[in-house]
């Protein structure tokens, strides 16, 4: 017999927690976060940064300091890094680190078990979107050179290269979405991520392993990697 897709729930999150009382509902509809969710890209960003840090000579860090610190909205997280914001152009600032991310992040892949979920998951016949703090010609043009732009029914990113909040976009993804909010699931890997689904009254599990140190991360549904989210969904073929 077929594990109930509640007890799987239970299973797959954060054995720390208290399992909840009802069976959530299975979702029919998946947001996916891009950098550090799908896109193993946490080493390109910390080398990117230690390139703009060298410069400056200012401290360099490596990745788990870059994990300890890494926030939302991005200019808190140069504050904390020593950067000068007040005498600093931001707009530069941002090209500059784009500069060098583009040219360390060709190098890296997606998550491993990345391409296996989303099968899966479409599989199931579960629609999926992307909803990203990355600026959308980037984000588009990467999702095409990874070979999983299919996968998604809608993508959603940013205007500018700020990586500012993505809450206003992931209003406008959800009006574009046939989908209520129920049935609707955010996957990320940063507090920022819970607290845009919180706002938009969806739920959220967040991957460990991305660009926030587990300890850090504020809810307890909480998985390793994307294949672990497959007990959450319905079986292709339910018994």
């Amino acid at each position: 017999m077929d594990t109930p897709a509640c007890v799987r729930h239970h299973i797959s999150m954060d054995p720390d927690h208290e399992p909840q009382s009802e069976c959530p509902t299975i979702p029919t509809h998946v947001i996916w976060d891009w950098n550090g969710t799908l896109l193993d890209d946490i080493q390109p960003c910390v080398d990117a940064i230690n390139r703009m840090l060298a410069v400056r000579r200012l401290p360099l860090i490596d990745r788990e300091r870059y994990r300890n610190i890494f926030d939302f909205p991005v200019k808190s997280y140069y504050r904390t890094l020593g950067f000068d914001l007040a005498t600093e152009d931001w707009d530069a600032m941002a090209k500059e680190f784009h500069r060098h991310y583009g040219e360390l992040v060709a190098e890296v892949g997606l998550r491993p078990g990345t391409v296996e979920a989303l099968a899966t998951i479409q599989s199931r016949g579960v629609r999926m979107s992307v909803l990203s703090a990355c600026e959308l010609t980037i984000l588009e043009r990467m999702l095409q050179e990874h070979g999983i732009r299919e996968y998604f029914d809608h993508v959603y990113g940013l205007d500018n290269l700020y990586a500012t909040s993505k809450l206003e976009q992931g209003h406008r993804l959800l009006e574009a979405l046939e989908a209520p909010p129920e049935e609707i699931l955010l996957v990320g890997d940063t507090n920022h991520d819970h607290e845009v689904a919180e706002e938009l009254g969806i739920r959220c599990v967040l991957l460990t392993g991305g660009h926030q140190s587990r300890s850090r991360l504020t809810t307890s549904d909480l998985v390793d990697a994307p294949t672990d989210l497959l007990p959450l969904l319905a079986p292709a073929h339910p018994a």
